[in-house]
């Protein structure tokens, strides 16, 4: 592929609640900090590099959360990108504290979510956040009285949309009661799929699923992955990829990445198109064949 083709335009475009449209194939930002997801990058300059790499090669989904460094991942963002371009959509979340290196503390209590989306805003530059999720269901606190809150401050103008975080369906069933839901962003790839059942209540909804660590579980089909990426003079990791974008319609991946060489080739997936015998292989279902 050259440069010229080099685009996450070529994976097609999703809505995000009917008002947003933004190319299939996005960005996660975590691993822009440090070791643990704590602390600032090691080279803030490739980081910087990155970013704006990203947009260039036609990104316009960028995914992050103040709990990335904490609060240095939302602010390395928009110190590489703003003023934002037009079209560019930076979904953030809350609802995790840290405390320090690889370590996560659940607060998902009203309070909290108001002051995580004042600190974003502040920290991204932005007077409304496009895309907010709740990170994750706190154990302690009511997950209608946490979906409230996001939906208060949808109402108050600070969020333009609703999503969630590491969820079932019936939390996204309790949470559209109260508001939309626009995007679900749960662990998933081609060999972990112990979330298939949301994916495709995702899909008859019309609601965005966003995989996060899409390529984490290589050595599960390790064998198979790289007889297919052979086939298709491609890296295993686009092939990972190409199943995804493949597997429905409103899968929006997020590969993330601190490298240059590795986000194009993680861009040049969106171009990769894979056979329905390749597709039901990565897959390992048979009665797959022609149900999507």
């Amino acid at each position: 592929m050259n440069k010229k083709e080099l685009s996450a335009s070529q994976a097609g475009e999703i809505s995000l609640g009917n008002e947003i449209s933004v190319h299939r194939l996005g960005y996660g930002a975590m691993r822009l900090t440090g070791e643990g997801i704590w602390g600032p990058p090691k080279d803030r300059k490739t980081a910087s590099a990155v970013l704006r790499r990203a947009v260039e090669l036609g990104v316009n989904f960028i995914d992050t959360a103040d709990s990335y460094g904490p609060y240095i991942n939302e602010e390395l963002i928009a110190a590489a990108l703003f003023p934002y371009p037009a079209g560019l959509v930076i979904a953030t979340k809350g609802g995790w504290k840290r405390p320090g290196p690889n370590q996560w503390t659940h607060d998902a209590t009203p309070s909290h979510l108001r002051e995580a989306v004042e600190g974003s805003l502040k920290r991204l530059r932005l007077d409304r956040i496009d895309v907010y999720q709740l990170h994750i269901p706190d154990p302690v606190v009511s997950f209608d009285s946490s979906v409230e809150t996001l939906a208060e401050l949808r109402r108050e103008g600070k969020i333009r949309m609703v999503a969630l975080s590491n969820v079932t369906q019936e939390h996204i069933e309790r949470a559209r009661r109260i508001v939309p839901i626009v995007s679900v962003q749960n662990r998933y790839s081609f060999a972990d799929r112990e979330w298939d059942y949301v994916v495709d209540y995702c899909e008859r909804n019309g609601i965005a699923f966003i995989p996060w660590f899409p390529l984490g579980a290589g050595r599960v089909a390790g064998e198979v992955l790289h007889q297919i990426a052979q086939a298709h003079h491609a890296a295993p990791t686009q092939v990972a990829l190409a199943w995804l974008l493949r597997r429905s319609p409103m899968i929006l991946p997020i590969p993330g990445t601190s490298s240059i060489e590795h986000l194009g080739q993680n861009v040049a997936a969106a171009a990769l198109r894979l056979s329905e015998e390749d597709y039901v292989k990565l897959a390992g279902v048979p009665e797959l064949i022609g149900s999507r």
